[in-house]
């Protein structure tokens, strides 16, 4: 089972007097950086998700499509009144989305505007929408499907679109993500004995699983490196004793933890999303608000020998973002 963004919990306030928006229609892209759906307010004073996700490029360029949905839906084809699923590639060349009319899943490569629809088989049968969580790997050729069954019985689908194969995980594993490679998959297991387990999923079949200090288990963000076995763990920031936010190395072979640096941000700018990039780097998202209840979330290279970071990206939101997601995420 995924958890949602940590972005939801940022921008619960944001959808308190939303207003409706009428999406314009632009070229597509050949990348997107950031998703993000506005909220509509329905006659009854309610805020939901509007009907179309933004979808916004880097350097600037805004697209919408009438084919990918705002809204999920339930075991019954009815409208939730919550945001769709949505995931984009770390390139961001590929979309994973709610396709509108039928509902279906379905990856959209964005360069080529080729879309491939995901089997039916990938959820429970009858399933909605609703319970559904997507995570593209850094490619976009790989696509993690989680339903959040209450049981976690459900196993995580992995479908490979080259080969058209599916690989399943464990029902009770939440996944983190994919390494850079795509070729691995970082997930989280809550053990008989109540505590967390860290479970990385390898091409053949095999899994390496370890339980991490707590510290490792508790933090709010995660990354697996090529390698398979360095984790990049981010520690949150403490505003009120003046602590940014730090960057630990755990080794899932050794059991070895880092010491970690502190990161070049203000106490309360801890990531909500990092991914292992070129050069032994880390690329992390961090969630801001901007003017007029606008979202906007700065894209960084931190270094994990120094701390150091450097912006290569800024995004900004329309008015009253619902919710919204970066590449990589």
């Amino acid at each position: 089972m995924r958890i949602c963004s940590a972005t939801a919990a940022l921008l619960a306030s944001a959808v308190l007097g939303g207003v409706a928006w009428a999406p314009a229609a632009h070229a597509r892209p050949a990348q997107v950086g950031l998703a993000w759906i506005p909220t509509c307010t329905e006659r009854s004073g309610i805020t939901v998700p509007c009907p179309t996700w933004r979808l916004l490029a880097p350097g600037g360029g805004v697209t919408t499509s009438s084919a990918v949905a705002g809204v999920s839906v339930d075991r019954r084809g009815r409208s939730t009144g919550e945001a769709a699923p949505l995931a984009v590639s770390a390139d961001g060349r590929s979309v994973a989305h709610q396709r509108s009319g039928d509902h279906r899943l379905v990856v959209w490569h964005l360069p080529s505007g080729r879309r491939t629809a995901l089997p039916r088989s990938l959820l429970p049968k009858g399933a909605g929408t609703d319970l559904v969580s997507l995570t593209l790997s850094p490619a976009g050729d790989r696509v993690l499907v989680d339903y959040l069954d209450q049981a976690e019985r459900v196993p995580t689908k992995l479908y490979t679109l080259a080969t058209r194969r599916t690989a399943e995980l464990r029902g009770g594993d939440t996944p983190i993500g994919f390494s850079p490679g795509g070729d691995r998959v970082l997930t989280e297991r809550v053990t008989a004995d109540n505590t967390t387990a860290l479970v990385v999923h390898e091409p053949d079949g095999t899994s390496v699983r370890r339980t991490p200090p707590q510290v490792v288990a508790n933090a709010p963000v995660k990354a697996l490196a090529r390698d398979g076995r360095t984790v990049a763990v981010v520690v949150s920031g403490h505003p009120e004793r003046g602590k940014p936010p730090r960057l630990r190395l755990y080794d899932l072979a050794t059991g070895k933890l880092t010491e970690g640096v502190d990161l070049a941000l203000a106490p309360g700018d801890t990531p909500f999303t990092a991914r292992w990039g070129e050069g032994g780097k880390l690329t992390v998202a961090v969630p801001g608000r901007g003017k007029g209840g606008t979202a906007v979330v700065r894209v960084l290279t931190a270094d994990p020998a120094t701390g150091a970071v450097k912006q290569t990206e800024r995004y900004t939101t329309g008015k009253d973002p619902y919710f919204y997601t970066v590449a990589g995420e």
